[in-house]
């Protein structure tokens, strides 16, 4: 039987994309460890739409 553990897959998607109003979207999966970062993580990801580096936020 698989221990359950503090990790688990969270999903980011770029805030400055969305208010642009261009057309699809940029998401990145990761994981966090639940019991060190309890907040929604941010973090600077590459947008290949954009073509720049772009914050990301935690969704869900």
């Amino acid at each position: 039987m698989a221990k359950k553990g503090n990790r688990i897959q969270v999903i980011l998607e770029c805030t400055e994309h969305k208010n642009s109003g261009l057309k699809g979207t940029s998401r990145y999966i990761t994981t966090k460890n639940r019991k060190n970062t309890p907040d929604r993580m941010e973090l600077k990801k590459y947008n290949p739409i954009m073509r720049k580096y772009t914050v990301h936020k935690e969704i869900k």
